[in-house]
């Protein structure tokens, strides 16, 4: 490989979350133990070189005033649509800065929903999308995912509609790939939920900032391609921040072809005074969409594939009692560890305490409602997740410390 993904990297001291903080600050991780950030969702790798190289020649500029959005910007964007997704017809005026995927995603609600109103999301569900409808007052409605006989993620149509239909739904979040299940959806499946928002004439919030990491023999399809009309009637909202792993940068943008849809999100978003572009933001993406980002980003697809592989099959062949789908997108697992606390008379507090005691940091995964659930970042090298699987195994799961 060109790009380095084995790298132990030293982020303690330096202001990050996933080791300076903790999923659970009043345990303490064990004499003897070293930390393996796994829970919050960024990546423990080295950026892209471009990147750093792009911020190096902005920086070498002794100003930082008020600044435009550069043609570079809405270019670079234009070009890894292109190339990545196969999208013709972007352009720039259809493109717009977000400070933030959830800065959007509440300054669409607030365009297109009122206090109270009712909004479909699909559980299990991401905990930015109901803390920022709780913020706003909207009304939480969940349609569960379901698994097939193949133990894949699939959408319930039926209830869906049924949802849809019984609390006068008119604004759908959807999340694309899914977070935190990690499904790609297929064409087929994005087809029929765009014809049921048709149907009943609602506005789609597509979240796609997991877009660009689909792992091995998957591939995602913007949902704006499904149809014309899915074209008209979604604001979808992406960034270089999951992908390149810049959220302390802060810094998304937004797709919209639809001028109605557009202005209104973009009035939503002035009237909050919040949506101002940081300098050095737009000068890493448009560093991480050059084509050298578009070879890391195949390198990392194919590292977190491996990562994914082992982890999953250490899991089914080891921890007898916790169950997962093999995740197509994104670097998160969903732990199902129901089984498991029933068959040894614990709760799901004191396995995640047990997990951090010899910091393996995991994420509870209940407030993405399921009572029983973790969610893991794999998202680091490929030694650190053969070790945490290891202590987890004789640790926690199959023994005790």
């Amino acid at each position: 490989m060109k790009y380095d993904f084995t790298t132990i990297l030293d982020r303690k001291g330096h202001d990050a979350v996933a080791v300076d903080g903790s999923p659970l600050p009043d345990v303490p991780v064990a004499e003897g133990f070293s930390v393996i950030p796994m829970w919050i969702a960024d990546m423990n790798f080295p950026t892209l070189p471009t990147i750093l190289e792009e911020l190096r020649e902005r920086l070498t500029h002794p100003h930082f005033g008020y600044f435009m959005l550069p043609e570079d910007y809405f270019k670079s964007i234009i070009r890894w649509h292109q190339e990545r997704f196969g999208v013709e017809g972007l352009i720039k005026e259809c493109i717009g800065y977000e400070n933030g995927v959830l800065g959007c995603v509440s300054s669409a609600l607030q365009a297109f929903t009122l206090p109270g109103e009712a909004v479909l999301l699909h559980s299990p569900t991401y905990i930015g999308f109901t803390g920022t409808m709780q913020n706003t007052g909207r009304k939480i409605v969940l349609s569960d995912l379901v698994k097939d006989k193949d133990g894949i993620w699939r959408m319930d149509y039926d209830d869906m509609e049924k949802k849809i239909a019984d609390h006068h739904i008119h604004c759908v979040i959807f999340c694309s790939p899914h977070n935190p299940t990690g499904r790609v959806w297929e064409k087929e499946e994005l087809e029929k939920a765009m014809e049921l928002f048709r149907k009943y004439d609602c506005v789609v919030i597509s979240d796609e900032i997991w877009s660009d990491i689909i792992l091995p023999g998957a591939r995602h399809i913007p949902t704006q391609s499904v149809s014309e009309d899915a074209r008209c009637r979604t604001v979808a909202v992406y960034a270089p921040s999951k992908t390149f792993n810049l959220a302390g940068l802060v810094g998304s943008y937004h797709v919209i072809y639809n001028s109605y849809l557009r202005d209104r999100v973009a009035k939503a978003s002035d009237m909050s005074h919040y949506n101002m572009a940081n300098v050095l933001s737009v000068h890493a993406l448009i560093g991480a969409y050059r084509q050298e980002g578009s070879q890391w980003v195949d390198e990392l697809c194919q590292v977190l594939g491996e990562n994914v592989n082992y982890a999953y099959h250490y899991i089914i062949q080891n921890f007898h009692g916790v169950s997962l789908a093999k995740p197509q997108g994104t670097y998160m697992l969903y732990l199902d560890c129901e089984e498991w606390c029933k068959e040894h008379g614990k709760t799901l507090d004191e396995l995640l305490k047990a997990g951090v005691h010899v910091g393996v940091l995991w994420q509870d995964g209940r407030p993405f409602h399921r009572p029983y659930a973790i969610r893991m970042n794999l998202a680091l090298p490929y030694m650190r997740v053969v070790e945490a699987m290891e202590r987890l195994d004789k640790y926690v799961f199959n023994g005790t410390l």
